[in-house]
């Protein structure tokens, strides 16, 4: 049995009065491995910088050879057993004969370079020159290096090859490591944060400040502001209240931008650039799934290609000197890493950018600051003891749940609204559903009659069941489960979310959620799909049998395609003849999960004052499926 160990850093500074002490946390994960040897990823490597050699080559050489060599001296406990198999206990109870080995490496670019001991601006794991990183070009390795120091001196190395050929790379030494083999994806600090957030959003802004006078740039960008804040709420979706005005941006920030911003800034500007935006987008949620098959391949090929021709647009506003930035650079690897390591399913250095924090910056505030690290090591020893101590402690996320797999269902809330009228009738006149009766007494024919030729929606109204004297139960949510491995999930790749409708939420505006009915099994992607707003939750007896139901406002799809610039469906609210919103009861089985809508805007510009987020379903005309809500939406919405 193999078992390669995953291996993850990312530099972090820990003395904030006065940034002179750096950190370099190393975690590894493995399913068994020794405790000597987590211990060591968990204490880190500590550089500390002296005023007389700070500045100086030899001392930045010696930083760098001491972070190779402490890595080296941390993963020694396993070379051992890289090639003489070790007899060890299993997660399920088994002993087996292990071969250890060293796996991907989880880091950000500037420790990229470190780890693979070349020059800051060249790539770590091809040749291409640094002035055009997307020319096709050979890939690193161990020999070719090698063999390259046996002809070059240091400082053709450094010119022609962007190879810093003084350093001895940690993994020299060890069976089956290469580090330009072993230099994996990071998908925060590639994608989101650096080719979305730092490039394209950067770029999107510097191309209306180039195009436009400052008094209508600044108008514009305000105005894209206004879109992301009066974005519709949704379950995990970040609401940012004030558009992009952040001075800080963290990780969850970037990824909450991406969800929304691609609406926000079609109209304003030309579509070359909106799909430039939906390129970066589409192929970070293609290389974000779980399950990666040969047409996603394809896929992700697809959108890299176009990202590339599409992006030329900025060229004369933002990047006259081209494209060689290697964080970008790193998606045209992907296809070869997801080929070598397997699906990456959200691999990226914000797990150890959320382990550093507890691992280094808590314990370093709980010490006096005076020799911390003996301090820091002494805390997490202890914290491991008392976790040990209650294993069971961890809360599990809110939106994963262990159940059975590929089996979802949408169930009402646990409690029904109290104080409220049970009449049909009066609770008609309380909700302002005037047709609520008329509507029940259609979905009852619907379903005492599942073979009439004629639908409850176009009945006569005499032949449909009475339906007066019953009593009905509110509720204000309903909680959807389903299969998204993609998203976080539990055990079985189940996740759950709350659909609401209710008058009140949090004591504030009304909530009314939207959501996907499926109505044709064999049709692929939206097509297959329904989208409504949910007006009411309902449950009542008819003769015996408890329906749980829901009021729902139908949709209808614009074109039967998405739109050419974002990738999105747009849909509108249907009416009828008379004008009236289109409504239907519909049963709870028929809801698949919630919808995320988001306004169409175009080239209007959205009210200065009294529009709030709570309004955006009921003041546009049109709207945007966002598919990008959350990943299985994207599997379902395309």
């Amino acid at each position: 049995m193999f078992v390669p160990g995953v291996l993850g850093s990312d530099k972090t500074t820990v003395s904030v009065g006065t940034g002179n002490t750096e950190f370099y946390p190393l975690y590894g994960s493995v399913g068994n491995i020794f405790n000597s040897t987590r211990r060591a990823h968990r204490d880190g490597l500590s550089v500390v910088a002296t005023r007389d050699y700070s500045g100086s080559a030899a001392f930045r050489k010696f930083r760098r050879q001491l972070f190779h060599s402490s890595l080296n001296r941390i993963l020694q406990p396993l070379k051992p057993h890289m090639t003489v198999p070790r007899v060890t206990r299993c997660a399920d109870g088994h002993f087996r004969r292990v071969i250890y080995g060293l796996g991907p490496y989880i880091a950000d670019y500037p420790e990229q370079a470190l780890l693979t001991s070349i020059v800051q601006g060249w790539c770590p794991v091809c040749l291409s020159p640094p002035d055009n990183l997307d020319s096709p070009s050979g890939r690193r390795s161990h020999e070719h290096t090698d063999a390259l120091l046996e002809g070059c001196t240091l400082k053709e190395l450094w010119d022609d090859f962007g190879i810093v050929g003084d350093l001895i790379p940690f993994t020299t030494g060890f069976p089956r490591a290469d580090i330009h083999e072993l230099i994996s994806m990071d998908l925060l600090h590639q994608i989101i944060k650096g080719t979305f957030k730092d490039h394209v959003v950067e770029w999107v802004e510097e191309y209306i400040r180039g195009t436009h006078e400052t008094a209508e740039a600044d108008r514009i960008l305000a105005d894209i502001d206004r879109r992301i804040a009066i974005t519709t709420p949704f379950p995990g979706l970040r609401h940012f209240y004030t558009g992009r005005g952040y001075k800080q941006w963290t990780g969850n920030d970037s990824k909450g931008l991406m969800k929304v911003y691609l609406p926000a800034i079609a109209g304003h500007v030309p579509s070359t650039v909106v799909k430039a935006v939906a390129d970066v987008i589409e192929f970070c949620y293609l290389v974000r799934r779980s399950v990666i098959n040969e047409d996603t391949l394809v896929s992700i090929d697809a959108a890299v290609a176009r990202f590339h021709a599409h992006r030329e647009i900025f060229r004369a506003t933002s990047r006259p000197d081209g494209f060689s930035l290697p964080r970008q650079h790193s998606i045209t690897h992907y296809r070869r890493l997801i080929q070598n390591f397997g699906a990456p399913n959200g691999l990226c250095s914000s797990i150890t950018e959320s382990k550093h924090i507890k691992a280094v910056k808590r314990p370093y505030r709980r010490t006096n600051h005076n020799r911390a690290l003996s301090q820091m090591l002494l805390t997490n020893q202890r914290l491991d003891k008392l976790a040990a101590a209650r294993p069971n402690d961890e809360n599990l996320d809110a939106g994963a749940i262990d159940g059975p797999t590929c089996i979802g269902k949408v169930k009402l809330a646990k409690s029904y609204v109290r104080k409220v009228p049970r009449n049909v009738h009066e609770l008609a006149e309380y909700l302002e559903q005037p047709r609520l009766c008329e509507l029940i007494r259609r979905f009852l024919f619907d379903q005492l009659n599942p073979a009439s030729p004629v639908p409850g929606g176009r009945a006569a109204l005499d032949r449909c069941p009475e339906f007066s004297t019953e009593r009905v139960f509110i509720f204000n949510s309903a909680r959807a489960v389903f299969y998204a491995p993609s998203d976080m999930s539990g055990v079985g790749g189940m996740h759950h979310e709350r659909i609401r409708a209710t008058k009140s939420w949090y004591r504030g505006p009304p909530r009314y959620d939207c959501v996907f009915l499926e109505h044709d099994k064999d049709a692929a992607g939206f097509r297959g799909l329904h989208a409504a707003r949910v007006r009411l939750f309902l449950r009542f007896k008819f003769r015996g049998v408890e329906y749980p139901c829901v009021l729902i406002h139908w949709f209808s799809a614009r074109g039967d395609s998405p739109c050419p610039d974002t990738g999105m469906w747009i849909v509108t609210p249907d009416s009828e003849r008379n004008g009236r919103p289109s409504l239907a009861v519909v049963h709870l089985d028929a809801l698949l999960r919630g919808a995320h809508l988001i306004g169409v805007a175009g080239k209007d510009f959205i009210p200065v004052h009294h529009f709030d987020f709570s309004d955006s379903l009921d003041a546009f005309k049109a709207f945007y499926v966002n598919k990008y809500a959350d990943h299985h939406a994207h599997e379902i919405a395309f």
